[in-house]
């Protein structure tokens, strides 16, 4: 079982791969992946009994609370009292550094500054308390608590309060920078309606008008006729009514050109009537819908982590004892050796000294810019793949597109548009008539795109009993005799003689019985930006570009000369084509385009999977691992740059804090960095490589 829970209060890093490590350790609990960046919990095990653990341990988790969809946590109130307990706290510092200054011997002073520390530093101290008390010890609130307490036993209490004060403000910049973040998304993804207008037939039966109803999306059933009036979102999948209608598509392919639709075709939820008001009937519910889908798919992108998420969450596992066992050999160790050689008489020579270096030492160390910057950099390339109509299933796919040298593309719906038509009947012992109405009553019982160019072929036949043979072909039976559709390979391996034609069509052979008939050309033709998108790949660092077809190798040819595509392998079946997949992913970096449905196990194969399907297909959503929502290639190159830029930024993120904590640790434990500043350090530090992710977006 899979579940996704929302979080609410979880504003530190640190602690979200905490308490994805506690929740991972339940009995019953397969796996557990804690997105600090849009607070969702994704938890994956074996029953009811075990979700009430998971949500038991997160409720009991510091301040983590989990809560319903529809809750609304309200992160501004918090942030206001955040703010205003510091400020609290700067006033009492300030008054506290005052009457020290100009009221010597009186006690006021103390009273101000512990005014000032508790006033910030309550839940550090809490939190410290509790994970002492669940032997969760090392984490950020440990350090702070260890480094404010001793800096105070030292008698520096204006640097114990700095210390709290500092850090808190730290903690809610990074807060308000992660909500920064999640409001961008959510805005981006704003693509659901608040309602639906519903046209019910009016009751007296006996005119034609209709009573109009709001409901939520989530209310409509397939087969209702819903009003879509002038700038409103179409609210769920559907097929227009009315004769014309024209939809801005911008937010769900990030193309700012107007889509024009006629009667019949389909309309994705999100697009938004940029015409007059137009009537439509529900084919989808919403669930099901193109932006139930997105939002889904956005939301829960982060659960798949790429390569560095993954070592920033191992390395603060160990990194945060290493450096508290490090500052303990600095307070106790350093002085202790020091007066061992300066001749013995101090065993502990300096130790205020290096006790507050070890306490600057401890503070510098707090990992949180790389436990934060390296997710919200992931975070930001998914939302600015989104902006350009590229849904990311998960971060780990935004590497494995960085880094991939060879893309494979299925040929018929992907570098071609799938639209197919009749363009030659070649008929044998039967009327054209005849042979066509045979194709169109087996072509209906297929989801194959060269079905479409039967679609509007009236036939008086219905065929029983369709059988479908991947790769090449279906067989039905109409009026007691079979009926063969498809290859040459089909008709000869049931034993009917039939000669391969040439054509620069798509060939389909019919055979009735044991009789051949002839056969039909159906054309397709090359996308109308496949060229340049294919460039626009090399470019970006595709080192080679393949074709992988079941088609014929003079059909696949012509489409490649066509695309610039040097290298091609045509006539494959499944599972040739999936062994073909194999070995290109041996040589490196392997990204698969294809429809998402015929194309599924050569997906799964892939190290990224791309689905040319539009969102309503489920079954195309399911297979890949990017969805190009538009049907465009165009937006394939962008995703690649984006994806290079989303690495190159989080490795930037990762070398510059981990520099900069060296840098700042050395300083600390030289007793060069005061510990006002070292907490100043690390929250500046923290923000530039938070500020640096968000680059990407």
């Amino acid at each position: 079982m899979k579940s996704v829970l929302r979080l609410r209060g979880l504003d530190c890093a640190h602690c979200a791969a905490e308490l994805e490590e506690k929740i991972s350790a339940l009995d019953g609990v397969q796996s557990a992946v804690v997105s600090f960046v849009n607070g969702l919990l994704t938890v994956e095990y074996d029953g009811e009994e075990t979700l009430e653990k998971i949500i038991a341990e997160t409720n009991a988790f510091e301040e983590v609370r989990v809560v319903e969809e529809t809750e609304n946590a309200d992160a501004g109130k918090k942030r206001r009292f955040q703010w205003l307990l510091i400020a609290l706290s700067a006033l009492f510092f300030v008054g506290g550094g005052l009457l020290e200054r100009f009221a010597v011997g009186a006690v006021a002073h103390y009273i101000c500054y512990a005014l000032a520390y508790f006033a910030v530093g309550y839940p550090v101290l809490i939190n410290t308390g509790k994970n002492i008390v669940k032997g969760n010890i090392f984490d950020e609130n440990f350090l702070m608590t260890v480094a404010s307490i001793g800096a105070a036993l030292l008698g520096e209490w204006s640097e114990s309060v700095l210390v709290m004060l500092l850090y808190q403000i730290g903690e809610t910049l990074q807060g308000m920078a992660v909500d920064s973040s999640r409001r961008s998304i959510t805005r981006l993804m704003d693509l659901k309606s608040e309602w639906a207008t519903v046209l019910d037939e009016c009751d007296c039966g006996a005119c034609h008008e209709h009573a109009q109803k709001q409901v939520r999306p989530e209310a409509l059933k397939i087969g209702d006729t819903v009003l879509v009036k002038a700038g409103e979102k179409v609210p769920v999948d559907g097929v227009l009514l009315d004769e014309t209608a024209s939809l801005d598509t911008k937010s769900l392919t990030g193309e700012s050109e107007l889509r024009q639709v006629k009667a019949g075709e389909e309309l994705l939820s999100g697009c938004i009537n940029a015409g007059n008001a137009f009537k439509m009937r529900v084919v989808r519910e919403y669930e099901n819908s193109a932006v139930s889908k997105i939002l889904d798919l956005v939301e829960n992108a982060s659960s798949g982590k790429a390569k560095p998420e993954k070592f920033i969450t191992k390395f603060a596992r160990y990194y945060t004892p290493i450096v508290c066992v490090a500052a303990l050999l600095l307070a106790f160790a350093v002085p202790f050796i020091d007066g061992l050689v300066s001749g013995g008489d101090i065993l502990f020579k300096d130790f205020p000294r290096w006790s507050k270096s070890a306490l600057t030492f401890l503070v510098v160390s707090c990992p949180c810019a790389l436990i934060i910057s390296v997710p919200l950099t992931y975070f930001s390339g998914i939302g600015a793949c989104a902006k350009k109509g590229i849904l990311v299933k998960g971060a780990t796919y935004l590497d494995e597109v960085a880094r991939a040298k060879i893309f494979a593309f299925d040929k018929t719906g992907t570098l071609t548009e799938g639209n197919f038509t009749v363009c030659e009947v070649r008929e044998q012992g039967v009327s054209k008539e005849e042979l066509l109405y045979l194709v169109a009553a087996v072509e209906r019982a297929s989801s194959h795109p060269i079905a479409k160019a039967f679609e509007n072929v009236p036939t008086p036949y219905v065929a029983q009993e369709v059988r479908e043979f991947a790769g090449r072909g279906l067989s039905g039976v109409i009026d007691g005799k079979t009926v063969l559709i498809g290859s040459v390979r089909l008709l000869r391996e049931n034993k009917v003689f039939a000669i391969e034609e040439r054509s620069p069509y798509t060939l389909i052979y019919i055979a009735r019985e044991d009789t051949y008939l002839g056969c039909i050309a159906v054309g397709d033709k090359l996308r109308e930006e496949a060229k340049e998108a294919l460039s626009q790949l090399r470019n970006a660092g595709a080192e080679r570009l393949v074709i992988l077809t079941g088609d014929t190798p003079e059909r696949a040819q012509k489409i490649a000369y066509e695309a610039g595509v040097s290298e091609v392998k045509a006539s494959l079946l499944p599972d040739e084509k999936l062994r073909e997949a194999n070995e290109y992913k041996k040589e490196g970096g392997f990204v698969y385009v294809g429809d998402g449905v015929n194309d599924a196990p050569v997906m799964a194969v892939a190290d990224c999977g791309v689905s040319m399907g539009k969102l309503g297909s489920a079954a195309a959503v399911e297979a890949s691992d990017l969805v190009l929502i538009s049907d465009n290639l165009s937006a394939l190159p962008k995703c690649v740059k984006i994806a290079k830029k989303t690495r190159a930024v989080a490795l930037q993120n990762i070398v510059f804090s981990i520099v900069m904590k060296v840098a700042f640790m050395t300083l600390g434990a030289l007793g060069v960095l005061p510990l006002g500043l070292a907490v100043f350090a690390d929250v500046g530090v923290m923000l530039l490589a938070v500020l640096n992710a968000l680059r990407v977006s």
